[in-house]
């Protein structure tokens, strides 16, 4: 008799070609959804940044019109104006005597000092500028002499993070011309008019809102000097130096051996929202 022995081998299941399509469609499902949520977010930073700098643009221009609006009314006793500012991502901060201003004429020895308020808006975005100056009203100098620069400074700052706009005023500084002889005297006097624009306010800040920023004349006052003797050569510089650094100077060309008196004038103007 003839034995077959049969051998059981265990059956093998090969289902590697129908899950194949099944793994890769989950893979290709979940990249998509990870790009998707990827380029979500970056439209949306985008979208942000985007609205971001749009508000600041229009805030640069709300500075412009404040600008115009403190100076129209700093001289103007009893003066008050308001300007409308629109912010939903940034911060308008009011920074009490954030600054101090000396003013001195070494060789006569006058020195004069003061602090002043500064506007300060801040947008927590860091945002390029295409303007090679930072500035938007001046320019570096804390000191001016000429009517056809502006006593204002305003300028664009990036800090950690941040982009921010800062808003105060610079002296300016003018000789009346003519000198004058004193009352019952014969000696002659030249005046040299030192004009400020002092900002106060109550340090504070605002949230993100639709808010009107006020400026009001709240005092004008003027402090005169004692008679100084012009040295000779006839010139005399007037410094600025704002914190303690050096923030430029104007020459006045007088006549040496005449006298000259300096008078302070300071416009108080309080800021509030």
């Amino acid at each position: 008799m003839i034995k077959i022995h049969m051998v059981c081998r265990p059956r093998i299941l090969n289902d590697s070609k129908a899950a194949s399509p099944a793994v890769s469609m989950i893979i290709i499902t979940a990249a998509t959804v990870v790009m998707i949520i990827v380029a979500s977010t970056y439209a949306l930073q985008l979208l942000i940044q985007q609205q971001a700098a749009s508000e600041f643009s229009t805030v640069q221009k709300s500075i412009l019109s404040f600008d115009d609006a403190v100076r129209d009314i700093a001289f103007d006793r009893g003066g008050s104006r308001s300007v409308r500012f629109t912010a939903s991502f940034g911060n308008m901060f009011l920074l009490e005597s954030d600054k101090t201003f000396a003013i001195t004429e070494p060789t006569l020895g006058y020195n004069n000092e003061f602090t002043t308020a500064v506007i300060k808006y801040s947008m927590p975005y860091t945002l390029s500028s295409q303007n090679e100056s930072p500035y938007i009203i001046g320019d570096a100098k804390g000191i001016v002499s000429s009517l056809t620069e502006s006593a204002g400074q305003a300028y664009v700052k990036q800090e950690s993070g941040s982009t921010n706009i800062f808003l105060n005023y610079r002296v300016r500084v003018n000789a009346e011309g003519t000198s004058h002889k004193m009352l019952n005297s014969s000696i002659t006097v030249n005046y040299v008019d030192i004009f400020v624009i002092r900002l106060t306010c109550s340090t504070s800040s605002v949230i993100a809102s639709d808010f009107d920023l006020t400026c009001k004349n709240v005092g004008l006052t003027t402090n005169q000097s004692s008679l100084y003797t012009v040295p000779s050569g006839g010139l005399i510089t007037l410094s600025a130096n704002i914190d303690g650094v050096s923030a430029g100077a104007v020459d006045i060309d007088l006549k040496a051996g005449e006298k000259v008196i300096f008078n302070l004038i300071i416009a108080e103007v309080r800021v509030s929202t």
